[in-house]
C-alpha cells in the first residue's frame, strides 16, 4: 500500500507538479494502515517467511522517504509541525520519525532540536533501533546549528544513550556524525571526553580494526573544524586515537590528512613544542612507510608535506636551537631526498641570517655558528641520491660560505663540486620523458665561473688551481656528439679570465678580499691568465676544424660566431694576431650561409656601437672591414 502511494505521489509531481493536495491524504492514509504491521497476521507471515521485524521494516523506507520528500519539498515549518502531530498521535514509530527528520530541511529539524530528542526517546523503536535516529538527527544538526542554548542539552541527551551501545558498528556509526557536532560546537574539552569514549568502546577485542573508514572520517572532521594546531595537539586522546589506526597503509593516510592540513592552515611559523613533538611524530610516521616499492607520486607527496612542515618551524634569533632542530629533522627524515635539500636549504638560509645580523662582521661565536652550518651541510650533502642536486646544493653551499668568509669550507664545498661532474648521468627521467643533463650542467658551470671570479686563492694550493681543476675535468668529460657545450664553456671562461686581468674586478663580495686585491696587477699573475687564455683560444679553434663537414657547418658557423663576440667584448683587439683572429672567425661564420641574416646584422651593429662608445680606434677599423655576405 505504501508504494501504492508512492507511485500516486510521483505521478501526481509529473502531471500537476505545483499540486501537493493529494499527499497529506496518503501520508495519513499511511499513519491508519500502520498499526496493522504488529498485528497477529502479519507477524505468523513473517514467522512463516523467516523474515524479522527490522529487515522488513526496512521495506517501508524507500516509499516512506520519497512521499515526506514530496510533501517536505518546499514546505513551511508548519507543515513539519502537522506531520510530527498526526505522527505523534497515530504512529509513534521510530520508522516514521527517521523519514520525517530525514525529508524536512535541517534549518526546520535544527530549530527544535530538544523537541526531536525528546520524541526519539518517548517512539517505540520496535525493529527499528533508535540509534538509526540519533544518527539521523546528527546528520541534520551538523548542517544547520540548533539555538546555542539547546546544543548542550541535545548533545547530552544523544551521548547518554550513543556511550550505552555495546556493538562497535552502532556506536561508531553514531560517534562519527557527532563528533562534527562536537568539534563545531564545543571546546577540546568536550572533543577529548568524546575520543576517549570511542577510544574505549573501539579497543577491546581491536574492534578498531574492522571500522578504518569510519575511524578516518573522525579525524577528517576533527581536522576541518579545528585548524589551530596547539588547540589540537593539547588534546590528550587525540594522538592515542591516532594510535588506533595499527594498518601502516591507513595510519600514513591519516598523518598525510594531518600534514595536509597543518601546511595549508599554519600561515604563521610556529616554536611551539607541543606542536613540533606532535608533528614530528606523524612526520616519522609517513617517512618510515617509505621503501623501495614506494612509488613515485606517494614519495614526492609525503616529502612535499614534511618539507612544508620543516618550513613552518621557527625559533626567531635562537639560530642555535633553529640548527639543532635541523640536525634532528635529518637524523628523522634521512631517506628523502626533498627532505634533505630543503633542510639544506634552510641551514644555508641559516648562515646567510647570520651574516645579516652581524652585518658580515663576524665575532667568534657567529664565525663558529656559520662554519657549523657550512660542515651540516657538507656532511648531508653526499646523503641525496640525485647527484645533479648534489652539484647544485655544493656550489650554492660554497657560494654561503664565501659570503660568510669560511674560505677553507668554500675550498672543500667548490672541490666537491668539480670532482662530481663526471659522475652527473648522461640523461634524466624527468614527466616520464628522457632529457639530457648537459643543459642543467652547462648552467651550474656557468654559475660556478661567476661566482670564481671573486674567490680568492689558497695561497698554499697555487694560482687558479681551482679554476684549473676545473679545466682538467672538463677536458676529459665525454661530451655529447651532437653538442658544443665544451667549447662554449670555454668561451666562458675565456671570459672570466678577462675579467681577472683587470686592476679592479667588476663585482665583489663584502669583507672578501678576491685575487685583485692579493695580486694587484702582478705580471707573473697576468702571464699565468694570458697562458690560459692561449691554451684555450687554441682548444676552441682545433675544435672548429672538427666541425669542417657539410652536415656540421652550421654548427661551425655558431661556434665562430660565438668566439668571435666573446673577443670582442672581452679580448684586447689592440693585439694585431687577436684583431686578424676576429676579423677570420667573422668570415667563418659567414663562409657556408648557415646562419640567419638577421644574426649577423645584429652583432655587426654591436661591433658598430661599441666602437662608437670606445676611444680604441681598432674597433672602428674592426667594423669597417666586417661585411655581410650576400645569399644570392
Amino acid at each position: 500500500a505504501i508504494y501504492a502511494r508512492c507511485y500516486l505521489s510521483r505521478v501526481g509531481i509529473l502531471v500537476a507538479p505545483q499540486t501537493k493536495d493529494h499527499l497529506m491524504p496518503c501520508f495519513d492514509d499511511f499513519l491508519t494502515t500502520y498499526s496493522q504491521v504488529h498485528s497477529d497476521t502479519v507477524q505468523n507471515t513473517l514467522a512463516v517467511q523467516k523474515m524479522e521485524m527490522p529487515r522488513y521494516l526496512t521495506l517501508f523506507s524507500p516509499a516512506l522517504d520519497w512521499l515526506l520528500q514530496c510533501l517536505a519539498n518546499k514546505s513551511s515549518e508548519k507543515t513539519l509541525m502537522e506531520v510530527l502531530q498526526k505522527s505523534k498521535k497515530h504512529c509513534n514509530s521510530a520508522l516514521l520519525l527517521n523519514s520525517i527528520i530525514s525529508a524536512f530541511k535541517p534549518e526546520f529539524v535544527a530549530v527544535r532540536a530538544v523537541q526531536f530528542t525528546d520524541m526519539i526517546k518517548e517512539c517505540e523503536d520496535t525493529g527499528f533501533p533508535k540509534h538509526y535516529l540519533y544518527r539521523t538527527l546528527g546528520l541534520c544538526l551538523v548542517m544547520a546549528d540548533p539555538p546555542e542554548d539547546q546544543q548542550l542539552t541535545v548533545l547530552n541527551e544523544v551521548w547518554k544513550t550513543v556511550m550505552k551501545l555495546k556493538n562497535p558498528a552502532d556506536y561508531i556509526g553514531c560517534s562519527e556524525i557527532w563528533i562534527e557536532y562536537v568539534v563545531k560546537h564545543f571546546g577540546k574539552k568536550e572533543v577529548n571526553k568524546i575520543l576517549a569514549d570511542i577510544i574505549k568502546h573501539m579497543t577491546p577485542d581491536r574492534a578498531f580494526e574492522d571500522f578504518y573508514p569510519q575511524l578516518q572520517s573522525v579525524v577528517t572532521k576533527i581536522l576541518a573544524h579545528i585548524h589551530d594546531f596547539s588547540v589540537l595537539f593539547s588534546i590528550d586522546k587525540f594522538l592515542p586515537f591516532i594510535d588506533m589506526f595499527q594498518k601502516e597503509s591507513v595510519k600514513v593516510e591519516v598523518c598525510k590528512n594531518i600534514m595536509e592540513v597543518f601546511v595549508k592552515h599554519q600561515v604563521e611559523p610556529t616554536n611551539d613544542p607541543v606542536i613540533i613533538n606532535a608533528t614530528m611524530f606523524v612526520c616519522k610516521t609517513m617517512h618510515d612507510s617509505v621503501n623501495a616499492l614506494t612509488l613515485d607520486d606517494e614519495r614526492k607527496m609525503i616529502s612535499n608535506l614534511i618539507a612544508g612542515f620543516i618550513r613552518n618551524i621557527s625559533f626567531g634569533r635562537d639560530f642555535e636551537r633553529q640548527l639543532s632542530f635541523y640536525v634532528e629533522c635529518r637524523s628523522s627524515f634521512s631517506n628523502l631526498d626533498q627532505v634533505l635539500v630543503q633542510l639544506i636549504q634552510n641551514v644555508n638560509d641559516l648562515s646567510m641570517e647570520t651574516r645579516r645580523v652581524v652585518k658580515g662582521n663576524h665575532s667568534r661565536k657567529t664565525g663558529n655558528f656559520v662554519r657549523a652550518c657550512a660542515a651540516y651541510c657538507f656532511i648531508t650533502i653526499p646523503s641525496i641520491q640525485s647527484s645533479v642536486a648534489q652539484l647544485q646544493l655544493y656550489l650554492l653551499s660554497g657560494q654561503c660560505a664565501l659570503l660568510n668568509q669560511c674560505y677553507s669550507q668554500t675550498d672543500a664545498f667548490f672541490k666537491a663540486f668539480i670532482s662530481l661532474i663526471p659522475e652527473i648521468p648522461k640523461t634524466l627521467q624527468v614527466d616520464g620523458k628522457t632529457r639530457s643533463t648537459e643543459p642543467i650542467l652547462v648552467e651550474h658551470i656557468y654559475n660556478f665561473l661567476s661566482t670564481l671570479l671573486i674567490v680568492p686563492d689558497n695561497p698554499d694550493a697555487g694560482v687558479l688551481y681551482l679554476l684549473r681543476g676545473l679545466l682538467n675535468i672538463l677536458q676529459n668529460y665525454l661530451w655529447e656528439t651532437q653538442t658544443d657545450y665544451k667549447v662554449l664553456v670555454y668561451t666562458r671562461v675565456l671570459a672570466l679570465l678577462s675579467a681577472m686581468s683587470q686592476d679592479s674586478y667588476l663585482y665583489h663580495a663584502d669583507r672578501v678580499d678576491s685575487n685583485d686585491s692579493m695580486y694587484g696587477s702582478d705580471p707573473k699573475f697576468l702571464n699565468e691568465l694570458k697562458s690560459m687564455c692561449s691554451t684555450l683560444v687554441e682548444e676552441v679553434l682545433s675544435y672548429l676544424k672538427t666541425l669542417a663537414q657539410s652536415e656540421l657547418y652550421k654548427r661551425q658557423s655558431l661556434v665562430s660566431l660565438e668566439l668571435f663576440q666573446t673577443i670582442v667584448c672581452h679580448g684586447d683587439i689592440r693585439e694585431p694576431s687577436l684583431f686578424s683572429l676576429a676579423t677570420k672567425l667573422w668570415g667563418l661564420a659567414q663562409k657556408h650561409g648557415e646562419l640567419d641574416t638577421k644574426i649577423m646584422v645584429r652583432c655587426l651593429n654591436g661591433v658598430k656601437s661599441k666602437a662608437a662608445a670606445s676611444t680604441i680606434r681598432e674597433y672602428t677599423e674592426l667594423a669597417s672591414k666586417l661585411s655581410l655576405e650576400s645569399r644570392t
